[in-house]
């Protein structure tokens, strides 16, 4: 049907993307899907992989006469359907015995589970029936109800998104009847309990439960229908009214569905009762709230605990086990059972580790309790696996839960390329072709990366959960960039490049994935990895009078002293057994598709669906798929289609078997060897161009056949019509060929006249503009102002260079370059930071303060200044001392180490120097009590020196017994320090005064000291005989 197809292929695209000519475009690639979509055709094959696009609307589909349809017919005999993806794997497995799986993904809204659920409906209608296998597929068909009540929920992009992975595998016996099945399930979103993002909905169940309508379960369950009465169900109701009531879900009528479906998996009353207990329980668990007073090394209480005891009955356990195990966690040190309270955020957190625990517990047991109903022990079974799993997923935040989602989808594309491949050899081997190396990309270096036993990211992520000491999200982050930084496909803000720091945070890290980058932020990583219970909770549920508890919580768990895998490592083993499981059966794939993300049945968003092309690695498989042979139909279709273009094959080829028959073929349109083969039963074209030559080939073919029959009738019509036309061409070429001389003659007239003007211009270029030279004069101008000045301009302000000009230009040059120069000199203002102008304005100050005028300036202004040059940690401590001697709101203009020097006997004492806009404070460093305080208005003037030490002396206008005269500080950042006072407290640079020779000091009672200034060996400030000396260089 291919090839019949391809008539129409210009209006609805190709059928099979194997046939599409730019196979290598993902905008052709998407332009064939919105072809088909918008012409209500939703499937399209590679191959034998089938890509849907969920349609949004009911097509009409898949009706019971549309399944016979599709019964035991041809793969490539009717259009792409996903029957004939069913279809083909159910007959394989029923005549070679061969285990089938059928692979389906795609994001969430792309329609994997009504694919899936269509898949299992065709394979209940073709499969053989008599009352007890009516009864297995019963049991089939409502395993979907069941599982997605406690495993679905709306979510922004999906009324009906599965937030679990799924693999079912389906048995049938020597008949093709069902006989039972097994379901495993993959990685729970189980964090959606306690928390959903905006806009979406918890799990079906709550809802279904509320809406029952059953007013006697509602008692019973202590449950009311308004969402907003439970934190698990209100959190997000407030930002999309959707949240509460989802329009395209009948929450009463799925609890209904629901329900039946707990009846027809044979599950008894009792265990309905006890399941629907729980979910209640987990809903009552999320309004038990905490208090604590305000010392926050208080343990926490229970605000109420009705809420407790609602949610202890529900779960069979003591009100007073549970509130204490909501209040306290045992921890076993030496083998003794120590018992700790828990502050408030501590119990929350175990609240809701506990809802978490339990419903992903329960939801386990469902599966587990649904397998034993549908287990068969007969081995002469034939399994179809359905693998329903999620999609490769980018966020604008991505956290532990889609690390493992696409680590998942890495695992599923290297399987998927890996059996693709062997199908491909298998093929070729079967016919006698010879297999040809194909290269693709190996996505095996970015598995390793991730699950590699030492270096990998789980690896490191659990080495990190399970080490002593202190441990967080960004410990794993450094230990990941020291062990596995220098990766091609990882990357975190650490190592990036300035660029890159651009698009990454610092708690964030990016791994290569074959599909494309993606961003991880690390919050949550080792707390939803380690997947904590604490023992008391355990301890407490399994004392439950409620068996499904019991089960879940077993005693051999808090028995075992073992500390339990982490959630990393179960995912890595379940996905490695999950390979196991695939590689063993024969793969069939369904790649579903999401058109956009209005949930609209006419709309199509390229973008969007080239991304899931992308993530999907559909593109990929294309390109293993035409690395070979495009198009391979058995002889007898191939040779029956194309006899007529072959003299030698048409009407019928006598000589030889069809095989020959389609070689000939193949030699008539010129295909070499290389490009056609012969099998055993089939031929292969390698490129489908060749295949739409010889289509085309055809349609020519069948045009001749009818002008043959028709050219005896219309033969000397047609010569006498071609004579008239010939003469009338040839009058009309004579006239036309004067036409065109006449025009070229005047066209080289012109251009000699332009070419004669240009050189008298440039032989008067230095005179008086005139009628010969101007022309000539704006081509020089135009010339240096668009090719030469134009390229040539600075680009920056100290780039002084221009371009020297010619003469008719020397004018425009004269005026333009200072433009331009003012015109850099803005752009370079604009751009300075309001930060970085404050920077050269203190600068500009400094310089005009103390260049040429004291040692040390070009070393001193060459860093940034910065208003604090203490450590971190002693900053807030200063802020605190200088806060309880302010009146100016404690605001520290700058404060750095120095030294203080004794007014009599110069004993230096270290102290903490503070400028506030009031002050200026000497603290103690040790207690940071303040010292002194100077206020600005008594200061007269900074004193420095011109040479390289660190002196400066605080002259103040009114010496007295309190203040104890000029204060005399050394500080390694004198200029700094200067400036910043001045600039900052005293709004100007004149209160600095350099003093070359001796500094003077005053003290009270009209007394006064001296400073000595020497040269020496090295600088610095010393007391000595006769006073206080500074020593220079």
């Amino acid at each position: 049907m291919a090839a019949e197809a391809l008539a129409a292929r210009d209006r609805i695209g190709v059928q099979d993307f194997v046939l599409l000519e730019d196979f290598t475009s993902v905008d052709a690639f998407t332009d064939n899907l919105k072809k088909r979509f918008n012409e209500k055709l939703i499937y399209t094959y590679i191959g034998p992989v089938l890509v849907s696009v969920n349609p949004y609307r009911d097509l009409d589909l898949y009706t019971t006469q549309l399944c016979n349809e599709y019964r035991a017919v041809e793969f490539f005999k009717l259009p792409p359907h996903v029957f004939a993806i069913a279809d083909t794997a159910y007959f394989a497995m029923r005549s070679n015995r061969q285990d089938q799986c059928i692979l389906v993904s795609g994001e969430s809204g792309a329609g994997k589970t009504e694919a899936t659920k269509q898949i299992l409906k065709y394979l209940a209608v073709v499969s053989e029936n008599s009352h007890d296998v009516a009864k297995i597929k019963d049991q089939l068909l409502q395993s979907n109800p069941l599982l997605e009540a406690f495993g679905n929920a709306t979510t922004t992009r999906n009324d009906n998104s599965s937030r679990f992975g799924k693999y079912m595998d389906v048995q049938f016996d020597f008949h093709g009847a069902p006989v039972g099945g097994h379901i495993l399930n993959y990685l729970l979103e189980k964090s959606r309990v306690v928390r959903q993002a905006p806009g979406e909905r918890n799990f079906h169940i709550f809802y279904q439960l509320l809406e029952s309508g059953d007013a006697a379960l509602l008692k019973r369950l202590h449950l009311e229908p308004n969402v907003k009465a439970y934190n698990y169900l209100a959190m997000t109701a407030t930002h999309k009214e959707s949240s509460e009531t989802v329009f395209t879900i009948n929450d009463g009528k799925q609890y209904r569905d629901t329900v039946n479906a707990l009846k027809v998996l044979t599950f008894s009353d009792k265990q309905q009762a006890e399941i629907f207990n729980i979910a209640a329980a987990v809903l009552h668990m999320g309004n038990i709230t905490f208090v604590q007073n305000s010392d926050d090394s208080a343990p926490a209480a229970v605000a109420s605990v009705d809420t407790v005891a609602v949610a202890a009955e529900l779960l069979g356990v003591e009100l007073k086990a549970l509130r204490s195990a909501c209040l306290n966690k045992t921890i076993i040190v030496n083998g003794e059972h120590v018992r700790s309270p828990l502050k408030r955020e501590e119990a929350a957190y175990a609240r809701d580790a506990m809802g978490k625990s339990i419903y992903d517990r329960l939801f386990s047991w469902l599966v587990a309790t649904v397998n034993r109903t549908l287990e068969v022990k007969r081995k002469d079974t034939a399994v179809i696996g359905l693998l329903d799993i999620y999609g490769f997923e980018v966020f604008q935040k991505n956290s532990f839960e889609q690390f493992c989602i696409n680590y998942c989808n890495e695992k599923l594309q290297q399987i998927f390329i890996e059996l693709t491949l062997k199908l491909e050899q298998e093929e070729y081997q079967k016919e006698g072709i010879q297999w040809e190396q194909i290269d693709f990309f190996n996505n095996k270096v970015i598995l390793d990366l991730i699950e590699d036993k030492n270096k990998g990211v789980i690896a490191m992520l659990d080495e990190e959960c399970l080490r002593p000491g202190p441990v967080s999200d960004s410990s794993f982050l450094d230990k990941m960039a020291t062990g596995i930084g220098s990766h091609k496909h990882f990357m975190c803000f650490e190592l990036a490049d300035r660029d890159v720091k651009k698009t990454i945070e610092r708690d964030e890290f990016r791994l290569v994935h074959y599909a494309g980058d993606v961003t991880y932020n690390v919050e949550g990583f080792i707390d939803k990895n380690n997947d904590l219970l604490f023992r008391d909770i355990k301890e407490i549920m399994q004392q439950s009078s409620n068996s499904i508890m019991k089960d879940v919580f077993p005693e051999a768990e808090i028995l075992d002293k073992k500390r339990p895998l982490t959630a990393g490592t179960q995912f890595k083993a379940s996905l490695n057994r999950l390979a196991d499981i695939l590689k063993s059966k024969v793969p069939s794939y369904v790649r579903c598709i999401k058109p956009n993300n209005k949930k609209s049945p006419v709309m199509f968003d390229d973008t969007l669906v080239n991304h899931q092309v992308k993530y999907l690695g559909l593109m990929e498989n294309l390109r293993v798929r035409r690395s070979g042979f495009a198009y391979r139909r058995d002889y007898t279709y191939f040779y029956q289609r194309y006899k007529s273009i072959c003299v030698e094959t048409w009407p019928n080829y006598k000589k030889g078997t069809p095989a020959e028959a389609c070689q000939k073929i193949a030699d008539f349109m010129g295909w070499n060897s290389t490009d056609f083969k012969v099998g055993k039963t089939k031929v292969f074209v390698r490129n489908p161009r060749q295949l739409y030559e010889i289509e085309d080939r055809l349609a020519q073919r069948k045009v001749e056949i009818v002008t043959l029959l028709q050219a005896q009738a219309r033969g000397l019509s047609a010569r006498t019509k071609f004579q008239k036309i010939r003469a009338a061409v040839t009058i009309f070429a004579k006239n036309w060929r004067r036409l065109v001389a006449v025009r070229l003659r005047k066209r080289r007239r012109g251009a000699a006249d332009d070419i004669r003007a240009f050189i008298k211009g440039f032989m008067q270029r230095h005179e008086e503009p005139n009628e010969y030279n101007k022309t000539f004069v704006k081509i020089v101008r135009r010339q240096w102002l668009c090719y030469t000045l134009a390229p040539a301009l600075p680009k920056s302000v100290l780039d002084k260079s221009w371009p020297a000009c010619p003469s008719v230009c020397k004018q425009t040059s004269e005026l333009l370059k200072p433009l331009h120069q003012r015109h850099l000199v803005r752009q370079y203002v604009r751009s300075l930071a309001p930060e970085r102008k404050q920077q050269l304005s203190l600068k500009l100050q400094c310089s005009e303060t103390f260049r040429d005028r004291k040692s040390g300036y070009a070393e001193s202004v060459a860093a940034p200044f910065k208003p604090s040059r203490l450590e971190d940690d002693l900053t807030q401590r200063v802020q605190e001392g200088v806060g309880k001697n302010s009146t100016d709101g404690a605001q520290i203009m700058f404060s750095d180490h120095v030294v203080k020097y004794d007014r009599h006997g110069y004993k230096p004492r270290p102290r903490i120097f503070a400028a506030t806009p009031s002050s200026l404070l000497l603290l103690d460093p040790k207690s940071f009590a303040v010292k002194e305080t100077h206020v600005l208005d008594n200061v007269k003037s900074l004193v420095v020196t011109p040479h390289l030490d660190g002196l400066v002396v605080v002259s103040l206008n009114e010496v007295t017994k309190a203040n104890k005269g000029d204060l005399i500080l050394s500080s390694e950042r004198v200029i700094e320090l200067a400036t910043l006072v001045a600039s900052t407290c005293f709004k100007r640079m004149d209160i600095i005064s350099i003093v070359p020779d001796e500094v003077v000091h005053h003290l009270p009672a009209n007394k006064s000291g001296s400073i000595r200034l020497l040269q020496g060996a090295l600088p610095g400030i010393a007391k000595m005989s006769g006073g206080l000396t500074a020593t220079h260089v």
